[in-house]
């Protein structure tokens, strides 16, 4: 039987947003607040994509571009709020027609007892037309700012396209005793501070 190639389009339940020129497309279920994440998202300056309903193409190798429905184009829905254009309440510098996607973040709800990456030395992915694309899953819960996640999640993907990978850094310099590295600096008891 011959291999079956992955299809070259699809329609997401999901939003788009350019942050730091990162194409983040954000998941989840329905009520985690990847609305209200990505409104957030474009009042401290970065731009929407899609709302709601991301339409994906993939274009050669490892590439795949996200973008609005036509008819929905850069409005957004927010329970309370109802339909709001964000190109007239933000200007056009909030809207991008098109991105390419490169990082995936999944926004779920809190469960206790459920395990969450803790160090970043994990490296998941998220395939979309066949191209595996970073995925991060971020735990949502009352008094978490999201936006601010994703804005560091974001910084922190252009580090590792640059090579610098923080946790593995750390966990390197701990060593494997997990003594002090030359340098840390020293370590006061109680009294010496007080």
């Amino acid at each position: 039987m011959p291999d079956r190639e992955a299809p070259t389009n699809a329609t997401l339940h999901g939003v788009l947003v350019d942050v730091f020129g990162v194409g983040v497309l954000l998941l989840g279920e329905s009520g985690t607040g990847k609305s209200e994440c990505a409104l957030d998202l474009v009042s401290r300056g970065h731009r929407l994509v899609a709302d709601d309903v991301v339409e994906t193409i993939r274009q050669g190798d490892g590439i795949v571009i996200g973008r609005g429905a036509v008819r929905a184009r850069h409005h957004m829905e927010v329970r309370g709020l109802g339909i709001i254009s964000v190109r007239d309440l933000f200007g056009v510098t909030a809207i991008r027609y098109r991105k390419r996607i490169e990082l995936v973040i999944r926004l779920e709800a809190w469960r206790s007892g459920e395990e969450y990456d803790r160090l970043g030395v994990a490296e998941a992915t998220h395939e979309i037309l066949g191209v595996p694309i970073s995925l991060l899953r971020i735990p949502v819960s009352a008094g978490r700012s999201i936006a601010i996640l994703v804005e560091v999640a974001a910084r922190n993907h252009l580090l590792k396209l640059m090579g610098v990978h923080s946790a593995r850094t750390f966990l390197a310099d701990l060593g494997k005793t997990g003594s002090p590295v030359p340098g840390d600096p020293p370590c006061y008891s109680r009294e010496d501070v007080e």
